[in-house]
């Protein structure tokens, strides 16, 4: 027999993966987002400053939208793209985890829901992933526009660009630390790593499917986060070292990447409405 047809549905597995991993990313985004400077009593690990704190935390911001957004959604087409940068993101976390063992507060709660998260998620959301990708019909559906390809290959340049980034920060940790425009540890490191492997694999994901409907979700959620990151430089600026030249590179290239994000979305959504 012929297998069937994609239907571009949303496997009941995938939805449940996602209720499931929303509170995690609630109570943690609360924690690091909102009381910074008391990760040592209720985080996994002692995070300092609280720069790295917040900006972890943007990230799961962005993971809380984009998960919900799974849940509403009733097309796989339309979340596919978030997919890999989740299963890069809690690859490299659990990596971190296991390189820095001795970091963390073991006989914390918190420390016993970042490992069973970070040492699970990376298998299932593959799993989910794998199964649910074939559904995927692949079209250009009536109602939908394409990204004209230039637009794809710049947004999957910058895509690169962020992950070799995020390479960096986590095969040389010590080289970036000298680098970077506030205080890291190799731990810290490892985490900008997987937190810069999100938007590098979401702009790869984005080169590659010409779809406009496919990529919205997760440019939302991306804006999101880095209006929280920048939102969080803001109230860190203290921690940043002015002297340093990548301190308004780091913020200048986000607020540039969220206008950019703002006006693509704009651009294409007249598009979309004009039919073309």
């Amino acid at each position: 027999m012929e297998p069937a047809p994609p239907t571009d549905r949303i496997l009941a597995a995938t939805r449940w993966v996602a209720a499931l991993v929303i509170p995690f990313l609630v109570v943690a985004f609360i924690i690091l987002y909102f009381a910074p400077t008391q990760t040592a009593a209720l985080f996994a690990w002692k995070l300092q400053p609280t720069m790295s704190a917040m900006m972890l935390g943007s990230a799961y911001a962005g993971g809380i939208y984009f998960f919900t957004g799974v849940l509403a959604a009733s097309q796989w087409h339309r979340i596919k793209v978030g997919f890999p940068p989740v299963i890069a993101f809690a690859s490299l976390l659990g990596l971190a985890t296991l390189l820095h063992w001795d970091r963390f507060t073991h006989d914390h709660i918190s420390f016993w829901a970042w490992a069973g998260l970070y040492f699970t998620t990376p298998f299932i959301v593959f799993i989910t992933w794998l199964r649910n990708r074939r559904e995927d019909p692949g079209a250009l559906a009536a109602g939908d526009v394409a990204i004209p390809r230039a637009l794809r290959w710049l947004v999957g340049t910058i895509g690169i660009v962020t992950l070799l980034i995020s390479v960096l920060l986590f095969v040389s940790p010590e080289r970036m630390i000298a680098l970077w425009p506030w205080t890291l540890s190799p731990l810290t490191a490892r985490v900008a790593s997987a937190m810069f492997a999100l938007p590098g694999l979401v702009g790869l994901g984005i080169a590659l499917d010409q779809r406009w409907s496919a990529a919205q979700l997760i440019l939302q959620a991306q804006a999101l986060s880095i209006a929280l990151i920048l939102l969080a430089a803001w109230r860190a600026w203290g921690e940043f070292d002015p002297a340093n030249p990548a301190a308004l590179l780091f913020v200048g290239g986000l607020a540039g990447l969220l206008v950019g994000i703002f006006l693509f979305y704009v651009w294409m959504a007249a598009r979309r409405r004009a039919g073309t």
